[in-house]
């Protein structure tokens, strides 16, 4: 039986996570996962889709993993097909750190082409991480079709992405280094080289690819194996 305490507890969160104060929220958030309770779970996505601060989307986020799956992923999931785009971002990274592998049929494979670079860079790093082995390949292809999308953060977001996902990835990513675009051409050589030598980082990466587009593959330094 609820008690009028529990009763004041609960109202006290739900509304704190509406309160104008980013402070009143973040406490409220981090409330509801300390004593996790399945009627914040509504509340606690309807704000991760419209929440500002990124300290707080974060908390939000690691309430909705402290409550039970069976009642979290299948309102988490249902996310994805926001026309919001902050609410499909922040539906993924949740789903992200939950780590359950048997949401990824339900994962549309579209928000890895979104055309919010944001959602697209949260899409690559969640299927990644949620993808069976047995896609892989498939995924790499995806994941291929977007290089040369974005800036540099964009760009150095699927690079790892894609060296993340392993062998799967490498044929592809050598294929497109041979593309007639030279911003896939050169983003596929950044992510080569980047694979090869992860201490380099990323931007010399580009560096070396921009330097191998000009000069073509058989200028100097361009044919290492």
């Amino acid at each position: 039986m609820t008690t009028p305490k529990a009763e004041t507890m609960t109202s006290r969160v739900l509304a704190g996570l509406r309160h104008d104060d980013s402070s009143v929220r973040l406490r409220a958030a981090l409330a509801a996962g300390s004593d996790p309770d399945p009627g914040f779970v509504g509340p606690l996505v309807e704000r991760c889709g419209v929440e500002s601060v990124f300290h707080v989307r974060d908390m939000l986020t690691w309430a909705l993993t402290r409550h039970p799956g069976t009642v979290t992923v299948p309102r988490v999931v249902a996310e994805l097909r926001s026309p919001n785009a902050r609410a499909r971002s922040q539906a993924l990274h949740t789903l992200s750190k939950i780590g359950d592998r048997s949401v990824w049929p339900a994962i549309p494979r579209s928000l890895l082409t979104d055309p919010d670079d944001e959602v697209a860079r949260t899409a690559w790093r969640t299927a990644v991480l949620l993808a069976p082995e047995g896609e892989a390949a498939e995924l790499a292809e995806v994941l291929v079709s977007q290089l040369g999308r974005g800036g540099r953060e964009t760009q150095m977001s699927l690079s790892r992405a894609l060296i993340e996902l392993g062998e799967a990835a490498v044929p592809p990513v050598r294929a497109a280094a041979d593309h007639t675009d030279p911003r896939v051409r050169g983003h596929a050589l950044a992510t080569e080289q980047l694979r090869r030598d992860p201490e380099a980082g990323f931007a010399y990466a580009v560096e070396e690819a921009k330097r191998v587009v000009s000069l073509g593959p058989d200028g100097p330094g361009g044919a290492e194996g």
